[in-house]
Formats: structure tokens, C-alpha cells, sequence
């Protein structure tokens, strides 16, 4: 059995939007790496976003910032953030124009002094939208809940800012004010964006997944990748096999070679059977 390196996205892949993590995704893991396969987590979420349920079910390397920061056995190989003047830039800019963020760090997340209160509205839009049904009174706390607030928002140690989007218009001055960085939107297609992000440019999951194979040793031709959103397409259009799940989006589906079940129909498991990993 030829081994293969499995490049795997955490919200919408792994876990579903409700944050739960299915049996039979776990089961995959463990199975396929107890059959000499090496898998890989390669999220936008830092690692002070991880529980305890993700990262104790055994994995060969973890890459968060969407390809910022890069470990492989707990031994870190890549990292870049924002520098102290990268951050005070954005962060004052943010703040002159009324709009409330939080910085995500591997230390943790570090929220601007209203963002609890501001995200509220969003957070449940969010979530109603990701979902079967909708939630009813969805709290920030319970989207975020290690969320830091009273602390100094301007840090070195910055994987990227997310901020919440009064209109779209905010979305595209950001993009024209920074020009150095890379700006995008999460959190609903196009105009129906709910928040916008900050961070490095020149960066995404696939740098991590070069990386990692460099690092291993190993050849693109024995990789696969899984995910669920149109952060996740360079993966998957630099991996031998590109896997969307079946809640994926309409871009990520378009330039995949394989769609799977929805995460919460055992989707990671049934693309591990059809692909010889378990």
C-alpha cells in the first residue's frame, strides 16, 4: 500500500458547523494512520482555537492561518505573522472607522473592547445560514468561548485579524487600503458577507501542504486533499486528488475530482473508504 499524505480542513470537513465532531471522523483518522498514512490539519483556525476533542485524536502535523504557521510531529517548520507595525496599522485603521475584530493568535484570541456585543447579530446570521434549522438566541460566547478581551490588541504574534463588516463597502476600502496584504470575506458569498479578514499576502493552504511534503520527503503525486470552501481550493488544486465535501460550496465542487457526503453524513469516512485509505 503506497503511502499517502492527507491534507484535511477542520470547519465544514472534520467538524460540523454546529462544532461537533462525528465518531466516524475520528475513526477515519485513526484507522487510516494505523494504516501508515500521514494526516494532516490544515485550518484557518490557530491553534488556541483546537479543543482538546481535535487534537487528541492523532495527527501527523497541524497548519493554521490558513498556511501561516506550519508544524509537522509538534516540531514547528513555518511561521510567519504580522509584525507589531503590520498590526498597529490594521488595528488603527479598524478602530477609526468604528469596526470591531479580534485578533487570532496561537496564543489565543484577543477581541476589540465591543466586539461581544457587535458580533452578536452576525454570529447568529452566521450560523443559521450554515446549518439545517435554525439556532435561536446563539451567543458570541458560544461561537468563541475562550474569546480575551480587555487585553492590548496590537501584538507580534498575529496570524491575521478578523473584523465585522458594517456593509460590504468596508470590505472594499480594506481591500484598497491595504494593498500589501491579503483581504478577504467570510461568512456568506459576495455583498452577503458578514465579516472580513486581514492577514499576510502571498500565502494559503497550499504553501502549508508544500511545506510539509518538503519537509517529508514525500511527492505531491501521493497526496490528497478534503475540504469544504474556496479557502480550501489551492489545496486541493495542488494535491493529486482535490475531495469537496458534500456541504461544499459551488466553487470548491467545480474544480474538485471527488464530492463526498456531508460532514455530518460521515462524509470524511466514506471519502477515506473510496479512496483506499481505511
Amino acid at each position: 500500500m503506497t503511502k499517502k499524505y492527507v491534507f484535511i480542513d477542520v470547519d465544514g470537513t472534520l467538524v460540523t458547523y454546529k462544532n461537533e465532531l462525528p465518531d466516524s471522523a475520528i475513526a477515519a483518522i485513526k484507522k487510516a494512520r494505523n494504516n501508515g498514512h500521514k494526516i494532516y490539519l490544515v485550518t484557518g483556525r490557530s491553534k488556541a482555537e483546537m479543543p482538546g476533542e481535535i487534537t487528541n485524536i492523532g495527527y501527523d502535523g497541524y497548519s493554521g492561518g490558513n498556511g501561516s504557521y506550519v508544524e509537522v510531529n509538534e516540531e514547528v517548520i513555518f511561521e510567519r505573522t504580522l509584525s507589531f507595525e503590520d498590526c498597529s496599522k490594521i488595528v488603527n485603521w479598524l478602530d477609526n472607522r468604528g469596526l470591531e475584530y479580534y485578533l487570532e493568535c496561537n496564543s489565543g484570541l484577543f477581541a476589540s473592547d465591543h466586539f461581544k456585543e457587535e458580533c452578536q447579530e452576525p454570529i447568529q446570521k452566521y450560523t443559521n445560514q450554515k446549518i439545517e434549522g435554525k439556532l435561536k438566541n446563539i451567543t458570541t460566547s458560544d461561537v468563541f468561548t475562550d474569546m480575551i478581551y480587555g487585553e492590548n490588541t496590537v501584538r507580534s504574534d498575529v496570524n491575521k485579524i478578523s473584523f465585522i463588516l458594517k456593509s460590504y463597502q468596508d470590505y472594499i476600502d480594506a481591500k484598497n487600503y491595504f494593498t500589501e496584504f491579503k483581504v478577504s470575506t467570510w461568512g456568506g458569498a459576495g455583498e452577503k458577507a458578514l465579516f472580513g479578514d486581514v492577514a499576510l499576502s502571498n500565502i494559503d493552504k497550499s504553501y502549508a501542504v508544500k511545506e510539509i511534503i518538503s519537509y517529508e520527503g514525500a511527492s505531491l503525486t501521493d497526496t490528497i486533499a478534503i475540504g469544504d470552501a474556496t479557502v480550501d481550493i489551492p489545496m486541493l488544486e495542488i494535491c493529486e486528488v482535490g475531495i469537496s465535501m458534500g456541504n461544499g460550496g459551488k466553487q470548491i465542487k467545480e474544480v474538485a475530482d471527488y464530492i463526498t457526503t456531508d460532514v455530518d453524513k460521515n462524509g470524511l469516512y466514506e471519502a477515506f473508504q473510496n479512496f483506499s485509505l481505511i
